[in-house]
């Protein structure tokens, strides 16, 4: 594999700032490096890193974009908010100032015809710069389930089975972007609403039952300026049987049952032995008693006397 070995000092904005030596043949097989180059644009002094005036860097400065000839369009400025991961462009403006500074001259028709920013930034000066407002692409929710007897599961493409009658619940959640939104899980039959606290939601299901199954999916929505924006996750799809995919759980309850029932039959027939056992030592010892008063002699009548006495 053809190499090139770059030495760079830490101070450098880009690679090819770096110095270089010649090409080497020195990568063995699983020690190679790829590299992702992008390019260095960025919004400033907006609401969100997805708003803001336009700056692009080029032969190591960072400069605003002036829009020459004011011919900037949605789909112009489309171009640098899929740069920036941001989705689409929502607004096209301008922000002027009280002084002339550098700017970087770029024209639609550059930008447009796929070539890359910084190969149409021409240096000029000016006092009016592009102001950029995109639709800031939202994360993907995540979407998982738990159970009073199966645990966590990821959304999987075989789905998740729950035991009918029993608990579980669907969580929703989503990376922190902006504060608040809500989450909408939504299913063929079923929609549920609630607030994102922390950027999750939780929906409990108290007893599962067959309507309860199909797929569902955890949709998050946040009012953003300007515009509302919305993501949805994948599919989890949701099975309820009535027979145990894992019958270890209930194999489990059985056992501790039939051992509480073995306990309560053994103090049972425990305290039953006890009860006769000692009813019989008191019947022995009132016998006694009347053995003794007959080897005496004493009557019956006389026995009662001395006993009241």
């Amino acid at each position: 594999m053809g190499t090139k070995e770059f030495q760079c000092g830490g101070h450098e904005s880009a690679l090819l700032d770096c110095s270089s030596a010649s090409e080497r043949n020195t990568c063995s097989p699983g020690t190679a490096v790829s590299l992702t180059c992008s390019e260095l644009v960025r919004l400033v002094g907006g609401e969100s890193r997805c708003a803001g005036a336009l700056e692009v860097e080029h032969q190591g400065e960072w400069r605003p974009v002036e829009d020459y000839y004011y011919h900037w369009t949605l789909k112009t400025a489309g171009v640098a908010c899929r740069k920036l991961d941001c989705g689409s462009a929502v607004s096209v403006g301008r922000r002027k100032e009280s002084s002339w500074r550098p700017v970087w001259r770029i024209t639609s028709d550059c930008v447009e015809s796929g070539s890359a920013l910084r190969e149409c930034a021409a240096s000029a000066y000016s006092d009016s710069f592009l102001n950029l407002t995109c639709s800031d692409k939202l994360f993907q929710p995540n979407i998982s389930v738990s159970s009073s007897m199966y645990g966590v599961s990821g959304a999987q493409q075989q789905g998740f089975q729950v035991f009918r009658g029993s608990t579980f619940s669907i969580s929703c959640s989503i990376q922190p972007q902006y504060p608040g939104g809500s989450f909408l899980l939504s299913s063929s039959t079923h929609n549920y609403t609630q607030p994102a606290v922390n950027h999750s939601a939780h929906f409990l299901f108290p007893a599962a039952e067959p309507a309860h199954q199909g797929n569902y999916s955890c949709v998050y929505h946040v009012s953003a300026s300007p515009q509302d924006s919305s993501s949805e996750s994948r599919l989890l799809s949701i099975t309820v049987t009535g027979v145990p995919s894992d019958p270890e759980p209930f194999i489990i309850r059985a056992v501790v049952l039939l051992l509480t029932q073995l306990l309560v039959l053994l103090v049972t027939i425990g305290l039953y032995f006890y009860c006769k056992a000692t009813r019989g030592r008191r019947l022995s010892r009132q016998e006694d008693i009347e053995l003794d008063y007959d080897d005496l002699g004493v009557p019956a009548e006389e026995e009662g006397a001395q006993g009241a006495e």
